[in-house]
């Protein structure tokens, strides 16, 4: 649903339909939608802050050691991947697929490269390969509590636009369904450490 359509819709209406719909949830649901275009952005806002320290990681770590450049170059493509997806407002349950993959390609890249990482003691030791590192670990803490907000925006939308009398309105204005941040396949087994 894009912005700037329900005014036109509204100098249509009956002035007595507006004060029965805006009764019926019209202006909760916009507040609703609202809040969730609003959690979508600061899920955003967390992801392009990873996306921005991806170069630092990449240049500290090639100038600290002899790397493996196909570690280097699969973090640089999936972080350009990450970049080319955006959306104007919460994207739909496709859209979010498609962003839940790319940021899935990157985290898999950045895990792979500190596995990497760790046979490289001088790298390790540096003071800012330890700085980038804790801030990444920060941010992947921002991403999970962003993504649980977004969620909860979600249902609380989802929930009034389901809820009678409001989903007459939910339907009259096409306010539909906003998709959910689901966890990657496989999430559900405990990782298996081996040394």
């Amino acid at each position: 649903m894009k912005r700037g359509r329900f005014p036109r819709l509204a100098t249509a209406l009956p002035p007595v339909l507006l004060l029965t719909l805006s009764g019926c949830g019209y202006n909760t649901l916009v507040s609703l939608q609202e809040g969730v275009d609003g959690a979508w952005s600061q899920v955003e806002n967390v992801y392009q802050r990873r996306a921005d320290l991806v170069p630092n990681l990449v240049a500290t770590v090639k100038g600290a050691a002899d790397f493996e450049q196909e570690t280097l170059i699969a973090v640089t493509e999936a972080r350009a991947r990450v970049g080319q997806m955006s959306f104007d407002e919460a994207p739909d349950a496709a859209q979010l697929q498609q962003f839940h993959q790319a940021q899935d390609a990157l985290s898999s890249a950045l895990s792979r490269l500190l596995v990497v990482v760790e046979r490289y003691p001088e790298l390790t030791a540096t003071q800012a390969f330890r700085d980038l590192q804790v801030q990444l670990e920060g941010t992947e803490n921002r991403i999970a509590v962003e993504r649980r907000r977004f969620n909860e925006a979600a249902q609380a939308y989802n929930t009034a636009r389901r809820q009678f009398p409001t989903l007459i309105t939910a339907k009259i204005f096409g306010f539909g369904e906003k998709a959910y941040f689901e966890s990657s396949p496989g999430a559900e087994e405990a990782p298996k450490v081996e040394f």
